[in-house]
């Protein structure tokens, strides 16, 4: 088949190559346009493009979707079939009807649970124990087109979004690609989502990162490993913001500090109170530093028991 494929981010780059290595064509890739990023605010492609342009793929990054040109140009391809994955934009209903046979999306959760734009991290942060990919038919509303296949996965107990992230891009390349087999065979039957077990995983904002000590060894846990790559759990110790990016929950050890009280200082991790329960930090990262075991924050940097871990207020934006 003749496959027009959007997608933006590293997680659709599996997807992609795996399309380019089937026996269907990808006819282009529409991505979205370059982005300043770093302090220089240089252009910089997305991963997407840069994964297109290896393979030797049109690429497309059109400034808006929603015109006739744009409409025109997906016309004139011809493509039987749509794969989105993370294109990070609204499609409009005259698109979805250009391709022969509609088109078809890689969703990094286990839908109707966590329709959205940040699947992984909610379910991290809610501490989910499984999640998967599903394949979807795309509708004009958000993530609830009815579903061609789902995979489910284990979240482990320590892993971090970016792990699972990645993880799920490439089971969902491979589930994607028996999917378009499939739909090239023949019909492929659909099952509508239930829209009573909705959930919605809106998209992360950097105050999401202040962490509230005031809450259970296991939900700190949660925020530190599922607010991974960004915007990274934050709190303050000794008057300066530190990030956190490694722990360990303990439920069931008791303790009569104040949430966020240093209780213990070991060679290799801080062990603070939560309010039930304490967790464990392996390692810190001090603002405008590299992330630091504990071991080597403690080289120059006196932390001791009784020492508290602060709420990091975000500054207010101008």
């Amino acid at each position: 088949m003749r496959i027009l494929f959007f997608g933006t981010p590293a997680f659709a780059v599996p997807s992609l190559r795996a399309l380019a290595d089937s026996p269907h064509e990808v006819v282009a890739v529409v991505t979205q346009p370059d982005r300043p990023r770093g302090r220089g605010q240089k252009l910089v492609p997305s991963e997407v493009k840069a994964a297109a342009a290896e393979l030797g793929l049109e690429v497309w990054q059109p400034q808006r979707l929603r015109s006739g040109d744009f409409d025109d140009q997906v016309r004139a391809l011809s493509a039987d079939l749509g794969v989105v994955a993370a294109y990070g934009r609204i499609l409009s209903g005259s698109l979805l009807a250009l391709p022969r046979l509609g088109m078809i999306n890689v969703h990094a959760s286990l839908l109707p649970r966590w329709r959205g734009a940040a699947p992984v991290h909610r379910a991290v942060t809610a501490g989910d124990r499984e999640t998967g990919v599903t394949i979807m038919q795309v509708v004009e509303a958000l993530d609830a087109g009815p579903m061609l296949a789902r995979l489910p996965t284990r979240i482990g107990a320590d892993e971090t979004s970016g792990v699972i992230e990645k993880r799920l891009a490439d089971l969902g390349a491979g589930l994607l690609v028996e999917t378009v087999n499939a739909i090239a065979r023949g019909p492929v039957t659909a099952t509508p989502q239930d829209e009573s077990a909705v959930t919605y995983a809106a998209k992360l904002e950097r105050h999401e990162s202040s962490l509230d000590w005031h809450q259970p060894a296991q939900v700190l846990h949660n925020l530190i490993r599922g607010l991974q790559p960004w915007p990274v759990a934050a709190a303050v110790l000794h008057g300066r913001r530190v990030m956190l990016r490694h722990s360990h929950p303990v439920a069931e050890q008791s303790h009569t500090e104040i949430p966020g009280t240093i209780l213990n200082v070991e060679p290799d991790a801080l062990v603070v109170a939560a309010s039930s329960g304490v967790i464990h930090l392996f390692d810190l990262q001090p603002e405008g530093r590299p992330v630091m075991t504990i071991r080597d924050y403690l080289n120059g940097r006196p932390v001791e028991p009784g020492d508290r871990f602060e709420r990091w207020v975000p500054p207010a934006r101008q």
